[in-house]
């Protein structure tokens, strides 16, 4: 668990994580060095994973979400797991309870993109049942952790 300063130390770099230790420092109300050696620890520790820019995936050509749930053959579902998170257009992987095994969180450039993915990549002879939906309109995606 983390102690207080340490929680404030994290929302302060949550707002912005490129701001220099000595504002961060002052914004926490702490010397630079406390901070400096507060975030070492964190990040030692695993808490602070790291840094990382937050890309408009519009900008950049990935002008498709999908979020597609996967039904697996249940001897093969570690295995199907470790394929399915090297491929680069899954963003996110999660085993889930209920009628699905696996969520994928998916971008691509297009259609023929998404196309290509489902009926090429997928390891579909491990797959039992997809289901793909695709996001009409993001309401909100924050990739913050929050900290209450």
């Amino acid at each position: 668990m983390i102690d207080e300063l340490e929680r404030k130390i994290l929302n302060t770099l949550n707002k912005n994580a490129r701001m220099s230790f000595r504002q961060a420092a002052e914004e926490v109300g702490i010397s630079a060095t406390t901070l400096y050696h507060k975030v070492k620890k964190l990040e030692k520790s695993g808490v602070l994973k790291g840094y990382i820019p937050l890309i408009d995936k519009e900008c950049v050509g990935y002008d498709l979400t999908a979020i597609i749930a996967l039904r697996v053959k249940q001897e093969k579902d570690v295995e199907v797991q470790e394929a399915i998170s090297k491929l680069p257009q899954v963003r996110a992987v999660y085993e889930v309870t209920g009628e699905w095994d696996l969520i994928l969180i998916c971008y691509f450039k297009g259609r023929k993109d998404l196309t290509y993915f489902l009926k090429q990549k997928l390891p579909l002879s491990y797959v039992e049942r997809a289901i793909t939906h695709l996001v009409l309109n993001v309401v909100k995606e924050e990739k913050r952790t929050p900290l209450i």
